[in-house]
């Protein structure tokens, strides 16, 4: 379970003040000593990661935070960081000294049920002091799940494990399906995977594997092809394939040779949907009518790594962005959890498919950009439209079509 990738696992985040049992809760729920513990405030200084299997719930990522009421120059830099891991929090604990309750608690605990994030309060140190009862009765009137611990001793930590069980969210235990629901049981579909210099030697790329189980969980079957191939293998074929699976670089020759009676689409607009919110980026999207030469667009990518030649989203995006209309552009990057706050710069958002990361992550960056008033678009989508294949790699998603169809208020 170690190799799980970060976006398959529940993400628990650790919030509370420094010096509060953070990290004794961590080592606790763990059986490991996983972060320094310390009587002297403000030890853990970056958030720390810790992947473990909880049963039943599967693979988990626990994030322990730094004190968010850290001071100094340092201190701000702490916080910034733990704020980040508030976008990626499945499950919120915050963890307070039993005798303690004040504004940082409160404004934890308002920013995750803002974000509608199940709460856990942990009570720790709860052989000193006693939590307040009418404290008590009103964070479970709001829903909160209370747990009383002694994390050195181990004690309140199998309650915790069940108040975990409890609070997982339902789309996590019964994740959205990545291409699946598309087509029927014993269908077949079509993988395009394009061998270039960014494919990692020997092996695939994470949403092509993930595609490729998807569709064996669903009991159907898939051949799996390089570009070049695929009118070889359509020609095989004793009955047409239900879909067509492309990388989105390879959307241009793809089109041209799979027929137009074959659904098409892409590994990255099939993770717009699982990962996000594919109606919101077909919104964005249809922004590129509205982008004039001048204009500056901030690409983000999940994932770090470094460029080469003819990268995706540093030189053929912004290549054929260019072409579409008909003049320069500015754009901007950012990697990994990077994000700016302020976005108003920018005129629209082109963001990855986001396979890297859970669910959670993506949406609050779709949340921001919305709140912001950015439009925000997805590799793929990005890359269909500028090419003039849209329509037709919507096609199987008929929410979305829909969406499209009425923001151009054309008939479906």
């Amino acid at each position: 379970m170690r190799k799980t990738p970060k976006g398959l696992r529940l993400h628990i985040g650790l919030f509370g003040r420094r010096n509060v049992g953070k990290s004794s809760v961590l080592n606790a729920m763990t059986r490991q000593s996983v972060s320094i513990v310390s009587h002297v405030a403000g030890t853990t200084t970056d958030p720390v990661e810790k992947p473990m299997e909880l049963l039943p719930i599967g693979p988990v990522l626990f994030i322990d935070t730094a004190g968010i009421d850290d001071a100094g120059a340092l201190g701000e830099l702490r916080v910034a960081r733990t704020r980040l891991i508030f976008d990626r929090t499945d499950v919120g604990v915050i963890v307070v000294d039993a005798g303690q309750w004040g504004e940082f608690e409160e404004g934890i605990i308002r920013e995750l049920e803002s974000r509608h994030i199940p709460v856990i309060v942990i009570f720790n140190k709860s052989d000193i002091a006693e939590p307040d009862a009418d404290l008590e009765g009103r964070l479970k009137d709001e829903g909160a799940f209370i747990i009383h611990t002694v994390a050195p001793e181990g004690k309140g930590i199998l309650a915790l494990r069940e108040a975990l069980i409890k609070a997982t969210p339902d789309e996590f235990i019964n994740a959205p399906a990545i291409v699946g629901d598309l087509v029927g049981p014993g269908e077949l579909i079509i993988l395009v995977v394009p061998i270039d210099l960014e494919a990692p030697k020997g092996r695939l790329i994470l949403p092509q594997v993930q595609t490729i189980r998807d569709i064996l969980d669903a009991d159907q079957y898939c051949v799996v092809v390089k570009d070049d191939r695929l009118s070889e293998a359509l020609d095989r074929l004793k009955h047409p394939p239900a879909l067509v699976v492309t990388d989105s670089q390879a959307f241009g020759e793809v089109a041209v040779d799979t027929p137009e009676n074959i659904p098409l689409t892409s590994f990255s607009i099939l993770f717009a949907r699982s990962k996000g919110d594919l109606n919101e980026f077909v919104r964005g999207t249809l922004a590129i009518e509205d982008l004039s030469p001048g204009d500056h667009i901030l690409v983000a990518e999940s994932c770090s790594h470094h460029p080469i030649a003819d990268d995706i989203g540093r030189v053929k995006i912004p290549h054929w962005l260019k072409q579409h209309v008909g003049g320069d552009l500015r754009f901007s990057h950012v990697q990994g959890h990077d994000f700016p706050e302020d976005l108003s710069p920018y005129r629209m958002v082109i963001h990855c498919g986001a396979c890297m990361w859970n669910r959670r992550e993506m949406l609050s960056r779709i949340l921001r950009c919305r709140n912001a008033g950015v439009p925000i678009s997805n590799y793929g989508l990005t890359i269909a439209y500028s090419l003039g294949s849209f329509e037709r790699i919507l096609r199987p998603f008929p929410s979305a079509f829909e969406t499209y169809c009425k923001m151009r208020q054309s008939p479906l």
